[in-house]
């Protein structure tokens, strides 16, 4: 019940009855008390949020395939060329790993022989002393003890060097028997790189097809888009296709608790940062063809650049859409949704919460653009508004 206050008693007699009808009123209108959202509630709602999100992207990807077969021909290819260049990646990545590891490990041994010979030599040198001795100066000592402190002395000699020439030949053990685990360490590591080398070719030959693949797709597209009716007709399909999405999605937001952020998107208004970095090709507002509009922005930017998060919120969407490839939505609250589409790879799946600056996707060309770049748009309650105030600086150049 919300908090009513202090009636001072200047108002006579008038209080008692406004002091009722104040807490009727609130009786009436209060909320329900807020409960904390226990692990299996969150749990069971991030679930629900996942299941419903599906059901939405199979139905707008059904729908999309059935109406238009070439659009499902570029995603399918479009699809296998990012996984490929994502494999790709991590096996370069790791051979170069591999390498730094093998590189490291000759170092080391390198190291471990020089020790091995100046631990010889010094072992040389002690073994060359104690001929020249002889072994039977000690036992002269002993019997010829004219002088004990000069015979204690050198007893105390001949100990520490016996003890020096133990720890020496113990020094040479060790650097033989490390130089030997580092013999193994390099072949099994020669023989990982190997492995790997041939993976990262065999990737290299299916990054070929999946290529020509797309080519061949969009090579399709041109060829069935002739006219200025049938590229506009494609272009409406398509934001039609995106309108429906999120129409959708909202439906099924409705019936889940919104994230709760520190701080409402809706004060960040001239504080966001760009979520690539890049050169604008396209603004807000401007015409693409006919009565088609541009919803958002276009940065033209380099292939696989970071895409990042503008702002916290929980991705309601990543997967592909006809004319936006590879699409990432996030909610962040007061009903606004900030997209990023064209992407090459996504790095966040549906349900999962974003922090602001997290890289949420590597910048592509999917949705079959001639080159790298990122579509970003901002919506409240549905509508697209102008993200040009919101940001920081007036451009994305780095």
């Amino acid at each position: 019940m919300r908090a009513v206050p202090h009636v001072g008693s200047t108002f006579g007699s008038v209080a008692a009855p406004v002091m009722a009808l104040v807490l009727t009123i609130a009786s009436v209108w209060a909320p329900p008390p807020l409960q904390a959202a226990t692990p299996k509630k969150t749990e069971a709602e991030l679930r629900s949020l996942r299941e419903k999100i599906e059901r939405v992207t199979r139905q707008v990807s059904r729908d999309a395939v059935e109406r238009d077969r070439l659009s499902a021909a570029l995603r399918t290819a479009e699809l296998s060329l990012g996984q490929a260049r994502g494999e790709l990646t991590r096996v370069s990545r790791e051979y170069a790993d591999r390498s730094s590891r093998r590189a490291a490990l000759t170092q080391e041994s390198q190291r471990q022989q020089h020790a091995l010979a100046q631990e010889r030599v010094a072992l040389a040198g002690q073994l060359r002393a104690a001929y020249l001795i002889g072994s039977e100066e000690p036992l002269k000592l002993l019997l010829n003890q004219q002088d004990p402190l000069h015979s204690g002395r050198l007893f105390e000699y001949y100990r520490y060097f016996g003890r020096e020439r133990a720890d020496q030949i113990a020094l040479i053990q060790a650097h033989l028997q490390r130089l030997d685990e580092l013999d193994a360490e390099l072949a099994r590591q020669q023989s990982e790189l190997a492995e790997l080398k041939s993976a990262q070719q065999s990737q290299l030959q299916q990054l070929e097809r999946a290529r020509d693949d797309r080519q061949r797709v969009l090579a399709s597209l041109t060829a069935q888009a002739r006219t200025r009716e049938q590229s506009l007709a494609r272009l409406r399909s398509q934001q039609a296709d995106l309108e429906r999405l999120l129409r959708e999605l909202d439906r099924s937001l409705k019936s889940v608790a919104p994230p709760d952020y520190t701080t409402a998107f809706g004060r960040l208004r001239g504080q966001l940062s760009w979520p690539v970095a890049g050169r604008v090709t396209a603004e807000f507002g401007e015409r693409r063809a006919s009565d088609v509009k541009w919803e958002g922005v276009v940065i033209a930017t380099e292939r696989d650049a970071p895409v990042k998060a503008v702002s916290a919120g929980r991705v309601v969407y990543a997967d592909w859409l006809p004319g936006l490839g590879l699409l990432v939505i996030v909610d962040h609250g007061e009903s606004y949704l900030s997209l990023y589409g064209h992407n090459d790879q996504l790095f966040k799946a549906a349900g999962e919460s974003v922090t602001a600056g997290e890289v949420i996707a590597a910048a592509g060309d999917t949705g079959g653009r001639a080159e790298p770049e990122l579509y970003f748009e901002i919506r409240r309650a549905g509508k697209p508004v102008n993200p040009a105030p919101w940001f920081r600086q007036r451009s994305p150049t780095p």
